[in-house]
């Protein structure tokens, strides 16, 4: 399959992301305590897949600020038309996905991202969960690991619940974490048909069980059974 060479705009590398790094980066400083842990598991100047929780509308500038290199963003289309929102979104020059639709193009511009030599941000979840405990993966994030054969990075973020910004303006200061787990060489998807589907839900499965094990207990959802903690080859 041929992919045509992706890159951001110019402004967008050079103006856009490092003024929401800055001005953000303060903000959050004001108003919380932030706490990061494995960024030596980052294999930086090289395409990953990094995959998180998705809790709120905050994940994506929390990491976005604080990861040490800049990463290609998946982000829902209505984010460019909500007042605030968009502006952040325009901005970063993140990629817009339209969600609860297969959509060809943006497999193909994903895909052409981490040829492209650039770090991927994704939510496997698929949406926000608006609540701490993790949902069900959906597939997209092991096809991709199938597709590139690159490693996918697992990342806990917790304290961006959907009050968080209540919380921080009424002085509260909430601690925001995030724990970066080490990469992960997701096992070959196998068989056709159903089977290939099932084998790649596994994966999908098996990168939330490594994010749930960067958790609290209250974070990992339907995943609190099944967690894969940063020193356990359980699962692996």
């Amino acid at each position: 399959m041929s992919l045509e060479k992706y890159r951001p705009a110019w402004w967008v590398r050079w103006l856009g992301r490092p003024l929401t790094r800055i001005v953000l980066g303060l903000l959050f400083h004001i108003l919380s305590p932030v706490r990061i842990t494995g960024r030596k598991n980052i294999p930086r100047g090289k395409p990953y897949i990094a995959a998180i929780n998705h809790v709120s509308l905050y994940e994506a500038p929390f990491i976005g600020v604080f990861w040490p290199e800049q990463l290609e963003v998946m982000g829902a289309v209505d984010i460019w038309s909500k007042p605030g929102q968009n502006i952040l979104a325009r901005l970063w020059g993140g990629i817009q996905v339209h969600r609860g639709e297969y959509d060809r193009a943006l497999f193909d511009k994903v895909l052409s991202a981490l040829a492209s030599g650039y770090p991927l941000l994704i939510a496997p979840e698929g949406g926000r969960s608006h609540k701490p405990g993790m949902r069900p993966a959906r597939p997209g994030v092991a096809y991709l690991a199938e597709q590139t054969g690159l490693p996918v990075i697992p990342v806990g973020i917790v304290g961006t619940t959907d009050d968080y910004w209540h919380k921080a303006s009424h002085g509260q200061r909430p601690l925001l974490e995030m724990h970066i787990g080490r990469p992960l060489q997701l096992p070959p998807v196998t068989g056709r048909g159903a089977e290939r589907r099932e084998s790649r839900q596994r994966n999908a499965d098996l990168v939330m069980r490594h994010i749930a094990g960067l958790l609290p207990e209250e974070y990992r959802g339907v995943y609190a059974d099944e967690p894969i903690f940063p020193n356990s080859q359980t699962g692996q």
